[in-house]
């Protein structure tokens, strides 16, 4: 059984006042605690074992995954390129796709400097223990259920393309979409043996490697994907899909 421990209750704080379809993401505060990361089913790759325990600081995450209107609003601010297109197009209140890593990085730097904060991607530990709840956690092999169809977008419902960020159930703690629509690149470099090695606190992933941490599954691929706990490396500047995205996360104020 997973242990979840941590302070009483959950703190959420809303770091800015802007709604999904608007400029800037809308950020979680979420309360520090200890869990157990890693594959408790027993039934994935052997890169998500073995399951060991992870005590983390507060930290803040976006409640969605950064949308088409948000990256726009940058690309515009900055003189970006708006990514390759795909073949259903452009609508605003999906989550962003065809991003890399170091495209995603270039978002959190401009993000950074726009709310005065520094604002980064999660760290995969970070990613998983915001995708179980956090401290108040009710320990689903989704996040926000065991039904994959009640919480996120894969193969199975998705119509081959993503959907509407947050128009599926939210987890314990108000975060959507972190099972299925895309997948969501992490700051870490992607270990597949980093788990028999990882420290205890605050991990920030292997120190040399040619990939990044992708979580989340995404619209086209199965439920199997999509668990909290499931991990796939990328290649962090070359790899562009239009089932690829992120959120953004930040070091909360003490």
């Amino acid at each position: 059984m997973r242990n979840i421990t941590g302070l009483p209750c959950l703190i959420i704080l809303l770091i800015t006042n802007i709604s999904f379809g608007q400029h800037l993401p809308k950020f979680v505060q979420v309360q520090g605690g200890t869990f157990t990361m890693g594959d408790e089913w027993g039934v994935s790759n052997k890169d998500q074992r073995p399951i060991h325990e992870v005590t983390l600081k507060n930290f803040n995450i976006s409640q969605t995954e950064v949308t088409v209107a948000q990256y726009r609003y940058y690309c515009e601010a900055t003189g970006a390129a708006m990514p390759k297109e795909p073949d259903w197009g452009w609508k605003d209140d999906h989550p962003i796709v065809n991003v890399s890593w170091q495209d995603a990085i270039n978002y959190t730097n401009w993000l950074s400097d726009t709310l005065g904060q520094k604002v980064r991607l999660p760290y995969e530990a970070e990613w998983e223990y915001a995708a179980r709840g956090g401290n108040t956690s009710k320990g689903y092999k989704y996040s926000g259920g065991n039904s994959i169809d009640k919480v996120g977008w894969y193969d199975g419902n998705s119509d081959k393309k993503p959907h509407t960020v947050a128009s599926k159930k939210a987890n314990e703690l108000g975060l959507y979409d972190m099972s299925g629509n895309v997948w969501e690149w992490c700051m870490d470099i992607y270990g597949s043996e980093y788990y028999a090695n990882s420290p205890k606190n605050n991990p920030t992933g292997e120190t040399k490697g040619d990939r990044r941490v992708i979580r989340g599954g995404g619209w086209g691929l199965n439920a199997s994907f999509c668990s909290v706990a499931y991990r796939y490396g990328s290649a962090f500047n070359g790899e562009l899909y239009d089932y690829f995205g992120f959120r953004v996360a930040s070091d909360a104020k003490e």
